[in-house]
């Protein structure tokens, strides 16, 4: 397969006419022998690095630079740019193609919400399946996805982590089943150096949140499904981070939507690693939220549908009420990595390994060691 996410007609539209976001959930491979990735980068691709590698030692002149949906295919991979194409796969320099939208917020409120409203129609419509589970922590991104697309629920944590607590609380009050995937450190042991590889990092913060998807994916995988469905996306779209309300030295900006976009724009480095690791346990991720109708209809969002000092991921959660019970849909949750306690279990893994915490950035050292 040389196109991923979908058909070479709708990418050879998109590149007529520009249009960032021509319907799809993401794209990226090879369309007339020209390299292209949609403009969030929600479906990996990985060139051959400038490193004197033995894939490229000795390449003819003209000779096709090797590419690859799955790093580990390459000697030294290298995100391609996302909204980019290359003319020509041998061609070094992407041309930048594909912007973001800047479009004028809907003044409207119920206007606004009825086009998100729909577009999560849309979307729902476009990637439903019969063979996917939803990685669900009780939040209301996940319980979105999970109500729309009727799929099963499956949460992963450690026995006493917040996010099983909360999940079970959702899944109760949505009158839904639940797979508790319950975590030992042993499960972590085994995945660490699994995730570092499939992701191509080893840094602390990528490898935990890594590793909750991974760990969940790779039981989805046993149960005999083809797919997971995820709640990705929401946080950067709909303005679900404290730093846009704080404008602390997190963010450059100076107003919340100028936050929002720059957290938009963290899409296409951060959508990768998700993506490698639920993969390499088996599975296809499949992002709702991350569907072209959706992005476009978030970035209508008024300034105060987007977050506040009270509530953030306002307009998402305005529609969420439609689809989930208040108590769900009003719910504020934890990362993944601090929710499922997946960050605290591998920092005690490596202080019991001798990487304590007086070293410099000691888990990662760990996550290092895994793979010598």
């Amino acid at each position: 397969m040389t196109l991923r996410g979908t058909d070479p007609a709708t990418v050879r539209t998109a590149l007529d006419d520009r249009d960032p976001l021509p319907g799809t959930a993401g794209f990226a491979g090879v369309v007339d022998d020209q390299l292209v990735r949609d403009v969030l980068g929600r479906v990996p691709l990985f060139v051959e690095g400038e490193s004197d590698s033995v894939a490229d030692r000795g390449r003819a002149p003209g000779q096709s630079r090797r590419w690859a949906f799955d790093p580990t295919d390459l000697s030294s991979p290298e995100l391609f740019p996302a909204g980019s194409v290359a003319a020509g796969t041998d061609d070094r320099r992407p041309d930048r193609v594909w912007e973001l939208p800047d479009p004028t917020p809907e003044a409207d409120h119920e206007t606004a919400i009825g086009t998100l409203s729909k577009a999560l129609e849309t979307a729902t419509a476009s990637l439903k399946t019969d063979d996917a589970a939803v990685a669900f922590s009780g939040g209301v991104d996940s319980a979105l996805v999970a109500e729309l697309l009727d799929a099963p629920l499956y949460v992963v944590g450690f026995p006493d982590s917040h996010d099983v607590d909360a999940a079970r609380t959702a899944a109760a009050a949505m009158d839904r089943d639940l797979t508790v995937v319950e975590l030992e450190p042993a499960d972590l042991e085994r995945a660490v150096p699994a995730v570092a590889r499939a992701i191509g990092r080893t840094n602390a913060m990528d490898v935990q949140i890594a590793l909750g998807l991974y760990l969940v994916a790779d039981r989805v995988a046993a149960d005999g499904f083809d797919r997971l469905a995820v709640g990705q996306g929401a946080d950067e779209l709909f303005g679900g981070y404290e730093k846009v309300v704080r404008l602390d030295h997190r963010v450059e900006a100076e107003t919340v939507r100028g936050a929002v976009r720059e957290s938009i724009a963290t899409l296409p480095a951060q959508l990768p690693r998700d993506v490698c690791a639920i993969t390499a346990a088996g599975v296809d991720p499949v992002a709702p939220l991350l569907h072209d109708a959706v992005v476009d209809a978030a970035l209508r969002l008024p300034d105060d549908l987007l977050a506040d000092e009270r509530t953030r991921k306002k307009g998402l959660r305005a529609v969420a009420t439609d689809y989930l019970p208040q108590s769900v849909a009003e719910r504020d949750k934890k990362a993944v990595q601090y929710g499922s306690l997946i960050a605290r279990e591998l920092d005690r893994l490596a202080r019991q390994a001798g990487y304590k915490r007086r070293m410099d950035d000691h888990v990662t050292k760990y996550v290092e060691s895994l793979l010598e």
